[in-house]
This record gives C-alpha cells, structure tokens and sequence, in this order.
C-alpha cells in the first residue's frame, strides 16, 4: 500500500508517517519544509517520497495531485492545518483567509479529486484531521474552529453517500481534543491545557481509518466532553468555550 500525508513533519502527521512505516506503507509526504521531510524520509524504513508545497496556495493542490495521481494511492491523509488565537478583530484578515485556504479549501481540493479516483477502482482510505473544535462554535479561536466543523461536517456527509451507494471507499474524520504539538506555538497559544499525546492521536485515527468509523475521538475524556455538549445548550457551550479559551492567553 501507498499514503499520501499532508503536513507531516511534526505532531499528528509524523507520528501517522511512522505507524504506517511500521506496517509496510510505502509513503509521499507533502509539506513546506524540505529539509525537515527528508529528515524524517531517511528514519523511516519504507520508501518515502517527499514533495514540496504550500497547499495555502491553491494551485500546489492542484501540483500535489497531478504528481501523485499515477503513485496508486491507497491512503490520504489530509492533516496540514493551524489556528489562530485571539479576538475576532484582532486576528489579522491575512492570517484568517490563509486559515480557510489551508484548513478548507486544500482538504476539500484533495479530498474531491482522490475521492474520484478511489471511487474508480472501488477502494481506498480518506483521514481528515479535524479536531474536537469541529462539534462547537469557539470563542478566541473563531475561524478555526469554523474550519473544523466544515471538515467534519463534509467528512461526514460523504461518508454516508458511500455507504449508501455501496462503495468500499472508507473517509473518516479525526477529532482529537488538545494534543501536545507545535500547534499551540503556531496559534499564539500561551497557556495550552493538558493534552494527549500525538502518537496515541495519530494511532487511534489509523485504527478507526482502517475500521471504517466515521468519526474518532481519542480518548476517554473526548468522548465524555461529546456527550456533554449534547446535552448542554447552545448559549452555555458558549460561555463554557469562552472560559475555557480564555485561560490560553
């Protein structure tokens, strides 16, 4: 089998790169740091491909899958992302748009044209990293978790069209809580909450890959924060988020 892993050069995405290595997985890793790629290209015991690219950028989606569309993929995972923290009004419009454009729109640009091509030979596996962030709107980090929800929201009505059409294509969405990665410095994130692990992260989204679940959330407090907002209203989700974001400043 092939992957090809978006932004996987540190946190969730290397971590998925070595738990593919170590079952076989040839891989391409895509990011905008060469150096660090062929870093981790020469750690690991497959063979690895590595491509440069800015997927902010739209038409470096468009390069990414035009030079991987004859590699047989049979795995992507789409993983490259940031946030951004602050007042809505203060977070610049540059930064935000740049969000949108890496966390919406290269996922919905490779996810819409592998998507095709798996659904031609009847197989393959889509993983979209979203994040817990994706269930609830989220004071201090508006846009991202905007981001997240259209993640989900998208991973999830696909999912049920191939189910319903009787495809073998399986696409699943992560939703990890806070995990301990670069992303909190990447954020502006000065107080981050305990997390997770990447790796427990990057294994349990593989797992429920492979199982064809919809949707996994790592770890047991995730879950029982899932069924709280269920239970909770709209109003105090919010002011709990706000609380909760607050302290990160």
């Amino acid at each position: 089998m092939k992957a090809l892993i978006t932004g996987a050069t540190s946190g969730i995405g290397r971590d998925m790169a070595v738990i593919l290595s170590r079952m076989g997985i040839d891989l391409i890793i895509a990011s905008r740091d060469t150096k660090k790629m062929r870093q981790i290209a020469r750690r690991l015991p497959v063979h690895v491909k590595t491509i440069t690219v800015d997927l902010s950028k739209e038409s470096h989606c468009y390069f990414l899958y035009e030079q991987t569309k004859n590699e047989d993929i049979d795995i992507l995972i789409n993983n490259a992302g940031f946030g951004a923290f602050g007042y809505s009004w203060e977070v610049p419009l540059e930064t935000e748009c740049n969000m949108i454009d890496l966390n919406i729109r290269a996922v919905h640009i490779l996810t819409k044209l592998f998507l095709a091509d798996f659904r031609k030979k009847d197989r393959g596996y889509i993983l979209n990293v979203a994040s817990s962030a994706g269930f609830l709107a989220g004071p201090l980090m508006s846009t991202y978790y905007a981001t997240k929800s259209y993640v989900l929201r998208l991973t999830e009505a696909i999912h049920e069209e191939l189910r319903q059409s009787g495809s073998n294509v399986k696409i699943t969405a992560l939703c990890p809580g806070h995990v301990e990665t670069g992303f909190d410095a990447r954020a502006n994130v000065r107080h981050s909450i305990g997390g997770v692990s990447s790796y427990k992260v990057a294994k349990a989204g593989i797992d429920g890959m492979f199982g064809g679940k919809v949707v996994v959330l790592p770890g047991l407090l995730m879950k029982l924060t899932y069924l709280g907002e269920k239970c909770l209203s709209e109003p105090l989700m919010l002011k709990a988020a706000y609380h909760a974001q607050s302290k990160k400043g």
